[in-house]
């Protein structure tokens, strides 16, 4: 970019912001405007194209705190006298004089001009590479289970792999803003959130996890039950004294993974206790409780008296 224009184009009136504006207030305002104005969002739109690249272009020189710091300094300069050697009285206004016209077209114009802004600090800028952005984007969990490929505005096509998770990120490079003076394009970030399952969710290993209901006979003598899985059922068996609660692991029948094979699923139990008896059932229950003495309570029972003791003393 030529020294001139720095001075000539108000980068903070591109952007809406004020002089004294935050990197987080420059960075959210870009990114608003990057969203409207950019390209892909606005097919053969040549004035948003051009918008796109006059906010691209202020926000390469006021995020970065270098660069401000040199357009500050320049802008200064030229408010308090420097204009002089952009401009002259005439005609009722001012008339733009171009700086080769002050030092002729040699060569050897933009070094005088870098010379008298040398006491700035300012320097030219080599190519600059394009900010990151980021986009959010929402899956079924059949779709994040499986792959699939999306369409978003800024990056085109983009391909999800199969067993992305909920609050996964997914880059997809030079699909970011374009670059400064020739320099390469950012990145693309693409933020996944996936919509919950009736029946499944995922653990935060990304294994697959399911509430399984059984009796509290099933619990207390074992059993074998089926249970479902993405692509068919499978038979779980439930060991003897399980306790509400326990989590029993399936191997290779989870999710599959975004690197390859498959997660595997993790089956919770919960024991359901049924609302309504039979008499008959009472009675049973009741013949139970006659024969099985030992409490569940006894451990707390003892936690307690230990305590009171301790008290005591």
């Amino acid at each position: 970019m030529a020294q001139r224009d720095w001075a000539e184009k108000d980068y903070y009136k591109v952007l809406g912001v004020s002089q004294t504006a935050s990197k987080d207030e420059i960075k959210k305002a870009y990114r608003k405007l990057a969203q409207k104005h950019h390209p892909d969002a606005n097919k053969g739109d040549t004035d948003a194209e051009s918008r796109f690249k006059e906010i691209s272009e202020a926000h390469a020189i006021l995020s970065n705190t270098e660069k401000r710091a040199e357009y500050d300094q320049i802008r200064q300069f030229i408010g308090s006298g420097g204009r002089r050697f952009y401009n002259a009285p005439g005609g009722g206004g001012n008339v733009r004089v171009n700086i080769g016209d002050l030092f002729g077209d040699q060569a050897g114009a933009d070094t005088i001009f870098e010379d008298l802004l040398g006491g700035f600090g300012f320097r030219p800028r080599g190519p600059q590479r394009g900010d990151d952005m980021e986009t959010r984007i929402k899956l079924s969990f059949d779709d994040a289970i499986a792959g699939t490929t999306v369409t978003i505005p800024r990056g085109g096509k983009v391909k999800i792999p199969a067993g992305v998770g909920d609050g996964a990120r997914i880059k997809v490079a030079g699909r970011g803003g374009p670059g400064a003076s020739g320099g390469p394009r950012g990145d693309l970030y693409v933020r996944v959130e996936v919509e919950p399952h009736p029946v499944f969710a995922r653990s935060k290993s990304g294994d697959l996890v399911l509430n399984l209901p059984i009796t509290f006979t099933e619990a207390a003598l074992g059993a074998k039950v089926e249970v479902p899985t993405l692509d068919g059922s499978v038979t779980v068996k439930v060991p003897a004294g399980t306790p509400n609660g326990k989590t029993l692991r399936v191997r290779g029948r989870g999710a599959p993974k975004p690197r390859g094979g498959n997660g595997d699923l993790l089956v919770t139990v919960q024991v359901q206790v049924p609302e309504r008896l039979s008499r008959q059932e009472k009675d049973l229950l009741e013949q139970f409780a006659e024969l099985h003495k030992d409490s569940p309570r006894r451990r707390l029972d003892e936690q307690v008296r230990d305590a009171a003791g301790r008290e005591a003393s």
